[in-house]
């Protein structure tokens, strides 16, 4: 199978790269990725000279190249996005170009081409706060912020090309991820970097926020089997089952290096807070898949690797 995978030097997509290469020994991947500031190419070092593995540097919406490399693809897989959600409320403008714009782009390349495959990648922030409950695959969506909003209308351009075009689309949505690789302006490595260099933690508002965790391993894995197993035209949601509010991420990990609560720095608010998300995965565990990584012990294996790899971030937070 000969795959395209768009924004794969992100810190999802080089994940997923990994793994598929050594999940499947007759799969080619061929990984377009712009490299704006959150796409890296020390993601994937170690599998510049691998013989099953092209990079292509370019833009999604770049609708010529994006035809003839989809030409030469079976299958697609969009993880190519803006994702932080601070930035969309400085300035959208990217956020709707790369995630509604770009997917489009993409979207009509595969129908032209008869792709036998198309994933969107998709979040959690689409269906809004929950207060009580879970999101389940045909709630609403109700997305809150810029970033969540332009994922929302690119999940919608993905279903009408499926309904109008018959364009072969599966979306999946996913809680946060965390593990190796993630930039560090996200919680999680913002976090552990910033102790590790003697800095605070800043908090947003109370701390109470209740996000559901969910390692890249696991989400990598739950693609892989929705590549290959999951219906077309269906959304999936992906998540690890480990809810926590921030305050609860934050003190995991000043015990994991070693710090005390001095070293947190509540912060005001930012607009339009989401206080939880939650998701319904009873779907995607009756196609077969359910999340494996316990999740203190993978906090504690994501903390080391950001503790053997400062390198890899301190050329990111310069």
């Amino acid at each position: 199978m000969k795959i395209l995978v768009t924004g794969g030097c992100g810190f999802i997509g080089s994940n997923f790269i990994r793994h598929m290469l050594n999940a499947h020994r007759n799969y080619k991947i061929c990984n377009i990725d712009k490299l704006t500031y959150a796409g890296n190419l020390d993601n994937l070092k170690d599998l510049q000279n691998h013989p099953r593995y092209t990079f292509i540097k370019g833009d999604i919406c770049d609708k010529r190249l994006v035809m003839d490399i989809i030409k030469q693809s079976d299958v697609v897989i969009n993880f190519a996005a803006e994702t932080h959600v601070d930035n969309s409320i400085k300035d959208s403008n990217e956020f709707i170009n790369t995630n509604v714009k770009g997917t489009q782009t993409l979207l009509d390349c595969a129908k032209l081409c008869k792709i036998k495959k198309f994933v969107q990648i998709s979040t959690d922030e689409v269906y809004g706060s929950i207060q009580n409950g879970s999101s389940r695959e045909e709630d609403k969506l109700e997305p809150n912020s810029p970033y969540s909003a332009s994922k929302a209308a690119a999940d919608m351009l993905a279903r009408a090309y499926n309904i109008t075009f018959k364009v072969p689309v599966v979306i999946t949505r996913s809680s946060n991820n965390y593990g190796p690789y993630q930039h560090p302006e996200k919680l999680i490595p913002l976090f552990v970097t910033n102790l590790l260099s003697g800095k605070k933690v800043p908090i947003y508002g109370d701390g109470l926020n209740v996000r559901d965790w969910l390692h890249v391993q696991d989400n990598c894995e739950a693609i892989d089997h929705i590549l290959h197993n999951g219906e077309v035209g269906e959304i999936y949601n992906i998540g690890g089952e480990n809810e926590k509010n921030n305050l609860e991420i934050t003190n995991l990990i000043l015990e994991e290096i070693g710090r005390g609560e001095d070293y947190i720095d509540f912060v005001k608010d930012r607009p339009g807070h989401d206080k939880r998300y939650s998701l319904d995965i009873s779907k995607i565990r009756r196609l077969g898949w359910q999340p494996r990584q316990d999740f203190k012990r993978a906090i504690g294996e994501t903390v080391r690797w950001y503790k053997e790899n400062r390198t890899w971030w301190l050329k990111l937070k310069s």
